[in-house]
């Protein structure tokens, strides 16, 4: 019988462990919607991630390409994994809650798939702030540029405190 008690040692949820060469598992919102778990890992160090990704059908607009609405929902969660892995004991999973506080994003070129290619990059850290900058790339080509700020936030504040 096991006596270990559920509090002894914090429950990852599922997407916390994705298998190998992949950034979330499945069970994640907002990771789900964009179907993040089929993405491909190609870089992931401390401060930058790449990312290979595929357009889903639900994130088009009627002409096919990435509807600019839902762009923000891909540099919003891979921001938040990549200032993750730039803070000190933090991980893909694991680190502090972030919050994030500013979004700016520039459109270029537009999202048509099947695959684009996303690179982040922590670009700054400062006490309980992170700057991580977003390029998404289509065919090599920039289509997207953003900068993300994001601040820690202690996990046992209420929800809405930021």
């Amino acid at each position: 019988m096991d006596t270990a008690r559920s509090t002894d040692r914090p429950r990852l949820p599922p997407w916390a462990s994705p298998p190998p060469g992949r950034l979330i598992g499945r069970g994640h919102p907002a990771g789900d919607f964009l179907e993040a778990w089929a993405w491909d890992l190609v870089v992931s160090e401390p401060g930058h991630l790449r990312l290979r990704s595929h357009l889903p059908d639900h994130v088009k607009n009627p002409r096919g390409q990435l509807f600019g609405g839902f762009t923000p929902a891909y540099v919003d969660l891979v921001a938040l994994f990549t200032a993750r892995l730039g803070h000190p004991g933090g991980g893909r999973a694991a680190g502090p809650w972030l919050a994030t506080t500013n979004m700016a994003i520039d459109y270029f070129e537009p999202i048509v798939g099947p695959t684009f290619e996303i690179d982040n990059q922590l670009e700054k850290r400062r006490g309980r702030t992170a700057m991580v900058a977003t390029r998404m790339y289509q065919h090599g080509e920039l289509a997207v540029f953003a900068l993300t700020t994001m601040r820690e936030m202690a996990s046992d504040r209420p929800l809405g405190d930021a």
